[in-house]
């Protein structure tokens, strides 16, 4: 979800405590969580925060008031500006407004989301236990690893530029080089590099640099990871996993899987790509094209795959835990990297700007005409499935660890599939508890079912390991559980719980 842009007055009745809004009293000056939530929504899409009011039972805002706003607005423009207290100040006077609601004053205050170069945003003086970032279930301490994130993206300079010095050229694939150079030959025909040595070629595409202290050469963490071998990668990457997942048959787990720690092939990147998208290339059910008597067989959704994909590995923080998971199912395609959305969801959405985390691997991708330097790569996805009349796709992101997430339905949306139902010939609705549900679906429910302890009250991220699914899919799960009276949902959305009721 994206920040409120702007504070309605008039809607003040009809908006929620989310990721995006906060409410607290201030009875009795400003809260010590106001701080905590400042900066937990500068670190992630910014937001707004109403002090004078509260939450009630259900959800919905009411007004509490303020006892002296002026004082209260004269404390918190000291403490934002305090150093000590808060690490910057990102607001404007325009940014915190005042309302009269009911006879209640309201301070409404803006947050914007900080540029990555400024993150994070941190309180008391102290980065790494004074970060916070939101989720659905209020503000929470970011992790040492998550403020290490934060910093390794702040510079211009990309983590995979870095020449590791501790490691020789020879660690580099010489048939992984070899596969990348005749790619790039049959995609660039009589490039000025086509004869160049391998040394030297490796230099100009970035695989290799030298130290600034003996001069000598030494793989880039971006040649180690598209054409290093994954025992070797490890050692500057510990947390590096490359894994994929193919599930056709829901009776079967998997009906193919491989990873990059299986040992009998590099784990490198660059083959990596390959393999998979040969598997999801090999059923795409779209149909060929001719032009001028000749098949085409690459088409728009084909050209749409590969750059998702190599978004996917351009834009991972590989020193981020749980790695690189794609995962083909008999209608979507979902891939998964650590590292949250550079740009922002909605600019990433919107197109126009382009800054990988990697920029490196994206030359290098880009040199074999693989990858969008325009950062129009996501819109283009959209537009494509939109052409399609597919599902439209979505994009998700998590934090704790970060974790970006892009599910690709392989459907048509519903609307497409049957002509218009004339207003005399529809049937009356049918309730949710008495469809029927697919055989997918009921084995979901009764796996999830199963892995809870009746009456005992859990939060999504303790359900979570049962099922193999996103966190949008595993609310619809429970969503539908509720509605046909196996679970109950407890408190708001971000305090939600969930119990299984007894059989």
């Amino acid at each position: 979800m994206e920040a409120i842009v702007m504070f309605d007055i008039t809607k003040f009745n009809q908006y929620r405590e989310d990721n995006c809004l906060e409410v607290k009293k201030a009875k009795g000056g400003l809260p010590n969580s106001l701080w905590e939530t400042y900066s937990a929504f500068a670190n992630c899409y910014g937001g707004v925060i109403i002090l004078g009011a509260t939450e009630n039972k259900d959800g919905s805002l009411k007004t509490t008031g303020l006892e002296n706003e002026a004082k209260l607005r004269k404390e918190f423009w000291d403490i934002i500006n305090n150093k000590q207290k808060v690490s910057a100040n990102l607001l404007l006077d325009k940014e915190v407004e005042t309302y009269s609601v009911d006879g209640d004053i309201i301070m409404v205050i803006h947050i914007p989301k900080v540029k990555r170069e400024m993150k994070p945003i941190y309180i008391n003086n102290d980065m790494f236990t004074g970060s916070f970032r939101r989720n659905w279930e209020g503000d929470y301490h970011c992790s040492k690893s998550e403020v290490l994130a934060m910093l390794r993206d702040q510079p211009e300079v990309t983590s995979d530029m870095k020449v590791i010095e501790n490691l020789e050229v020879d660690v580099l694939d010489e048939e992984t080089l070899r596969g990348y150079r005749n790619r790039h030959v049959a995609f660039r025909r009589g490039h000025a590099w086509e004869d160049s040595e391998d040394v030297e070629y490796m230099q100009n595409i970035g695989a290799i640099g030298k130290s600034e202290c003996t001069g000598e050469l030494h793989p880039t963490a971006a040649g180690l990871l598209m054409f290093g071998k994954e025992y070797t990668i490890v050692r500057e990457y510990p947390e590096y996993f490359l894994d994929y997942r193919e599930t056709l048959d829901p009776t079967i787990r998997w009906t193919d899987r491989f990873q990059s720690s299986s040992g009998d092939w590099s784990g490198n990147v660059f083959e990596f790509y390959f393999r998979v998208y040969n598997k999801i290339a090999r059923d795409l059910k779209v149909p060929f094209k001719l032009e001028g008597g000749d098949r085409i067989d690459d088409t728009p959704v084909h050209k749409a795959i590969r750059e998702a994909l190599a978004n996917c590995l351009i834009n991972t923080d590989y020193y981020g835990r749980c790695g690189v998971v794609i995962k083909k199912g008999m209608d979507n395609l979902i891939l998964e990297n650590p590292g949250d959305v550079r740009t922002g969801k909605k600019q990433m959405l919107h197109g126009g700007i382009s800054d990988p985390r990697n920029k490196a691997l994206m030359k290098m991708f880009n040199l074999i005409g693989i990858g969008e330097r325009a950062g129009s790569g996501v819109p283009d996805i959209f537009q494509t499935w939109e052409k399609q009349g597919w599902i439209e796709p979505v994009v998700e992101e998590q934090y704790a660890p970060d974790r970006t997430i892009l599910t690709l339905a392989l459907t048509e949306k519903s609307d497409n599939k049957k002509p218009p139902i004339k207003t005399a010939d529809k049937k009356p609705p049918i309730k949710t508890a008495d469809k029927k549900m697919t055989r997918i679906r009921e084995e979901q429910y009764e796996l999830l079912l199963k892995g809870m302890v009746a009456e005992k009250e859990y939060r999504l991220v303790e359900l979570l390991d049962i099922l193999d699914l996103s966190d949008r899919r595993f609310r619809e799960i429970l969503s539908g559980l509720a509605e046909i009276g196996k679970i109950e949902l407890i408190g708001s959305n971000r305090d939600r719980r969930y119990k299984r009721k007894e059989d």
